[in-house]
């Protein structure tokens, strides 16, 4: 495995009705003796095939997700996917995976804080439906070695942390990480704006000291909550999806360098945070209802 330096902190601060081919470990072929399909990340496509299955009455009938520029995601090799983020309990990630994996036909890798991964049960069930620890070593694996599709949200936890007061508003997407690993993997970066999570799960403050107690990254309180008790919770609102696959970007500069400008990191990150919320402003002008697009 080709060694490279790690960049500093994580990727940024703190991600069918087609056939889905599992990705395994390096060098793994059909008779390698492997008597699960869980592959070195921890998914399982018997669990994502059961989850798709669960997930799309969600997917197609309360969120009515639709799409424009999906042909834009590339249907082989490496891709870093980057999406604006929102919602207490965000459901962008889960409508944008399942989306690709049925449109398209290819497994898609949903990178996030490694928090999720220390969760009972849940972290176990998080991996296995495709949920990797966001850091550049996993990113660079993902995308430079076995040339998968990886899914990421630069704003981190301060995009589903903010107020509903803030909504649409995308906050600043940290340090860059996400070019770098582009830019050292090879890949281009395919931006999606995503207008709907917001209004699905809208935050009406926080609460800082309960969360640090807790060490939890944020602990929102959201309308659902308000409105639904407990089951606010796990139950978002139906609100619209909708969702637009931007040109992808690529970098004219050469892979696996041991270091890129950090003024080209920042100028190119900061010019795709620009793109997403250009796009996100214009299809909120387009939009003529929450909850029917």
């Amino acid at each position: 495995m080709t060694s490279h330096p790690p960049l500093p902190g994580a990727l940024n601060e703190p991600a069918a009705s087609r056939a889905i081919v599992a990705v395994g470990p390096p060098g793994a072929g059909p008779d390698d003796g492997r008597r699960s399909d869980v592959d070195e990340w921890g998914r399982s496509e018997r669990v994502r095939s059961v989850a798709r299955a669960l997930y799309e009455p969600v997917y197609s009938r309360w969120f009515r997700a639709e799409w424009s520029g999906l042909e834009r995601i590339p249907r082989t090799g490496g891709a870093l996917l980057v999406a604006n983020h929102a919602g207490g309990i965000p459901s962008d990630a889960p409508v944008i995976m399942h989306g690709i994996e049925t449109e398209l036909g290819r497994p898609v890798y949903g990178m996030a804080d490694y928090f999720f991964r220390t969760l009972p049960v849940v972290g176990t069930l998080w991996s296995r439906a495709g949920g990797v620890p966001a850091n550049p070593d996993n990113a660079y694996r993902l995308l430079r070695q076995q040339h998968q599709l990886a899914l990421v949200f630069p704003e981190g936890t301060k995009g589903p942390s903010k107020s509903f007061t803030d909504r649409y508003r995308l906050r600043r997407f940290g340090r860059g990480g996400f070019v770098e690993i582009a830019m050292r993997a090879g890949v281009p970066v395919v931006p999606i704006a995503v207008v709907g999570s917001e209004e699905a799960m809208p935050v009406l403050t926080r609460i800082p000291a309960l969360s640090r107690l807790l060490r939890l990254p944020y602990l929102p309180v959201t309308a659902n909550m308000v409105l639904m008790g407990p089951l606010g919770v796990v139950v978002p609102f139906p609100a619209k999806f909708r969702l637009a696959v931007l040109e992808p970007v690529h970098f004219d500069v050469p892979p696996d360098q041991e270091r890129y400008s950090r003024s080209r990191v920042m100028d190119e990150s900061e010019r795709i945070r620009g793109l997403l919320q250009d796009q996100v402003l214009e299809m909120l002008a387009d939009r003529r209802s929450v909850w029917f697009g």
